[in-house]
């Protein structure tokens, strides 16, 4: 496969890559120059392709969970416990429950896995982890599995102010 170099070297044209797409799954759509979309556009279809193909591939398996006991409020309970040495402390309550949760199968695992290499790990505004593969697995997938092909869309955008590089805008259709 003949790779655009971007006028980058290895490392920092992978990262550049790496970066757009991320941001083309978790907004959607991105503003950029016409060769990098183009560059994008064939990673993230392929990306998309593997969700589609994988969305539905895992079984549900109750999980032993223990957790710590919460009051009304929401605060976890204590209670007064004494250690060898006679000293007295507060430890939490715990609860030990049931849940059903996903198990991925070991292709859908290893998309996943796939998946994480070709895009970022991200974080929201309060430092809480964005689950992109969840995200294109559950959301983004379902929408395309009738689809063959074709997931992405660019748009020109017209000759960029400073420089006059030719941009496109990138979006999932």
């Amino acid at each position: 496969m003949a790779n655009r170099k971007l006028g980058r070297t290895t490392d920092i044209r992978k990262s550049m890559l790496k970066s757009l797409t991320t941001d083309l799954f978790l907004y959607g759509k991105i503003t950029t120059t016409e060769a990098r979309a183009k560059e994008v556009k064939s990673i993230a279809d392929s990306i998309i392709s593997l969700a589609v193909k994988e969305k539905d591939n895992f079984e549900m398996v109750e999980v032993k969970v223990v957790k710590a006991k919460l009051d009304s409020k929401g605060n976890k309970l204590t209670e007064m416990a004494k250690s060898k040495n006679g000293k007295e402390y507060l430890k939490v309550v715990k609860e030990e429950t049931t849940e059903s949760r996903q198990k991925d199968m070991p292709s859908r695992l290893n998309a996943r896995r796939l998946i994480m290499k070709k895009i970022n790990k991200v974080s929201d505004g309060k430092g809480n982890t964005i689950d992109l593969p969840s995200k294109l697995f559950n959301e983004i997938a379902p929408k395309y599995e009738s689809r063959v092909g074709g997931y992405t869309r660019i748009v020109k955008a017209g000759p960029r102010k400073g420089d006059g590089a030719e941009t496109a805008v990138l979006m999932l259709v």
